[in-house]
């Protein structure tokens, strides 16, 4: 609760279903706004995002490619960024069979998060394209299946130069630009493993959290400047290549089996309600399935209850790492 105010509860109405929740921002409709709710009702539709100049990284696969196409469709004016120039190619030259765009409405800049002495260039060379940039979507990173004991510390430091720090310094250049025109909107793609913990990515976990930390004490420093958002997506386990590009107990090492993805969230849903998210300038979106989004909630209201769920399930977790299958294969509804 507040001081003098009343107690504000996340509304669950969503949860029930398996649905997406999220926290809104003040003075934006209600108190507690449910995702899938407002993609059918909010009074910002996504196509709000027509026109906008959206940079989106980590475009080449996964979530970002799907953002990026759904972008491309809604008339968004795209800077599509990576480390693979190659795969860039491929998703813009898909972006203008399935929109209107044309070649200059579609930026491809390669980049690599982990090189932070490129940033500031890397951020010039989109304000010269486009003369400005609406929405950042931080949306590059890894994840990570090993368990601790069994990896060595330098993997550790790779996830948080990549996951953490790499987006934090971009993030420092572009903010620089949306502060002298006093809006825009700043987008982490985080996961609700920055909400929650568990085995087998504590690294992950920790870049994760760090990043929730980070942005939502930045978002404190910019009460001056109302039309800056800073907006959190958390998704759960979704459809992706993310999987296959994983670390795992040593840089050097693959993972050997990504196993069947096929009872994870589809991508372009959760990018669709991402994009809602974006255009209602929802400060934190939890976008998963049970029993994840439960875990979520437990883990705000009822930590004991989590902590209890969360052995039981990671307990399976490990034991389906090591069988050589998804290690949220066991929990998760099939989907048909």
């Amino acid at each position: 609760g507040q001081p003098g105010g009343k107690r504000t509860l996340i509304f669950v109405f969503g949860a029930a279903f398996g649905l997406c929740t999220a926290k809104p921002s003040p003075g934006r409709g209600p108190a507690a706004r449910d995702v899938r709710w407002a993609a059918l009702f909010a009074a910002v539709k996504e196509h709000e995002l027509r026109g906008k100049v959206v940079w989106v990284t980590g475009a080449s696969s996964g979530i970002g490619e799907e953002l990026t196409y759904q972008l491309a469709k809604l008339g968004a004016l795209l800077a599509i960024s990576a480390r693979r120039e190659d795969e860039l190619q491929r998703v813009k030259k898909k972006c203008l069979q399935i929109s209107s765009l044309s070649e200059s409405d579609i930026l491809v800049l390669r980049l690599d998060l982990t090189d932070r002495s490129s940033h500031e260039a890397a951020t010039n060379s989109v304000l010269k394209h486009f003369g400005k940039i609406d929405v950042l979507v931080n949306n590059g990173g890894r994840s990570q299946r090993s368990l601790f004991v069994d990896t060595n510390l330098d993997v550790y430091n790779a996830i948080i130069e990549l996951n953490y720090l790499g987006t934090i310094s971009l993030t420092k250049y572009v903010l620089n630009h949306m502060i002298q025109r006093k809006k825009g909107k700043i987008v982490t793609v985080s996961s609700v493993m920055g909400i929650m913990g568990a085995p087998l990515a504590t690294g992950y976990c920790a870049s994760k959290h760090a990043l929730q930390g980070f942005f939502n004490s930045l978002r404190t420093e910019l009460t001056d400047y109302p039309e800056i958002s800073i907006i959190q997506i958390c998704p759960g386990p979704v459809q992706s290549q993310i999987i296959q590009n994983v670390f795992t107990e040593n840089l050097a090492k693959s993972i050997e089996n990504s196993g069947d993805q096929s009872h994870k969230m589809p991508t372009d849903r959760c990018a669709r309600l991402t994009l809602v998210s974006v255009a209602n300038d929802v400060k934190e979106a939890w976008i998963s399935d049970h029993p994840y989004l439960a875990v979520c909630y437990l883990w705000q209201y009822a930590p004991t209850w989590a902590w209890w769920l969360m052995n039981r399930m990671g307990k399976r977790r490990i034991q389906n790492f090591k069988s050589g299958i998804d290690a949220d294969a066991s929990y998760s509804r099939k989907r048909k």
